[in-house]
Order: C-alpha cells, then structure tokens, then sequence
C-alpha cells in the first residue's frame, strides 16, 4: 500500500536516535511479532498530549448525522476531551514529533491512522512541542475538559461520530466498558 503523507511517533524523549520493533502494548490479530508504532499526520493531534493522559477525541465522518455535529462538535471540526486534572501536565509536558520514513511501515488501521514497521527505523527528522495546547489548535482541535471522561465515551461511541479513546486506564470518573 502507497502512503500518502508523513508518519510520526511522538515521545517524551527529546534524544531517540532509532526506533526499535517492541510488543504492542495492544493485541492486535494483524500483528505478528515486535513492531515499531507510526501514526498518520492525519491522526498526529490524538498523540499531542503527556503519554499518560486519558483522552476521548472525535469528529465527524462520512456516516456523521447533522443532529450529531450539532450536539458534540459544535463549530470544531475535532474535539479532544480531557480530565480537569491533566490542565498542568498538558502546560508543562514538552513533546518530541519524530517523523518516519514510509517505506519499512504497512497500515494497521486506517481509520485510527496506525502504521508498524517490523524493522528498526531511523527517523528523518525530530520537532519539539512545547505548547500543546497551541499545536492542538494550529491542528483544529478543540479542546474542552470534562469530570467523567467515561461517560463521554459511552455517549460518543453510540453516537455516528469518528471517535478515538485513548489511555482511558488512567481515566477517573464511572469506569467501564464501552
């Protein structure tokens, strides 16, 4: 498969000189062996945040109802909703966007803008992110904080929104199963 656009992987670390092929922190049946995880510039703004910090994040897609837009969206075209609680960490976290060559990773999940590489890989380029609330922004994102990211994942995923929720372990809030 051709890819269109860049890849990245974002990190904490400001100094990573080769990405090497690990066990996904996921299960996924496509995956068969270590791999190193890239994601789409498409999809980069899910990833501008401390790696930690739980996050719903939608927009609309082509099967999204107008009644749909309306009520979550609004006049964004994304939103990521985070926990109150992650306002300083979201201030202070300093991110590095390292960007990937195409040609050793193979698509994972389109919709979730997921590409792995067996191979190790050396990145072409590394930019740092001091400001990710700004980076969100210049992004499209919009971003609101809510008390129980939880529910809004129970909402959003019966919704006909695109949705993606991230790292929602670290959540607080009425837990469960989406």
């Amino acid at each position: 498969m051709d890819i269109t656009g860049r890849l990245y992987h974002v990190s904490e670390e400001p100094d990573i000189l080769l990405f090497e092929p690990r066990t996904s922190p996921q299960r996924y049946e496509q995956v068969g062996g270590d791999v190193v995880f890239a994601i789409s510039e498409e999809m980069l703004h899910l990833y501008l945040t401390p790696r930690d910090c739980p996050r719903v994040c939608y927009m609309a897609g082509p099967d999204t109802t107008e009644a749909d837009k309306a009520k979550y969206l609004g006049d964004a075209d994304r939103i990521m909703a985070l926990e109150p609680g992650w306002r300083p960490a979201l201030r202070d976290t300093r991110l590095y966007c390292y960007e990937l060559p195409t040609d050793p990773f193979e698509l994972l999940d389109a919709n979730a803008g997921y590409y792995i590489s067996y191979e190790s890989v050396k990145p072409v380029a590394v930019t740092a992110v001091a400001d990710l609330q700004l980076a969100l922004v210049h992004r499209g994102v919009g971003l609101v904080y809510v008390a129980d990211l939880w529910q809004l994942a129970r909402d959003i995923s019966a919704s006909t929104l695109r949705f993606s929720c991230i790292r929602m372990r670290n959540a607080h809030g009425s837990g469960g199963i989406l």
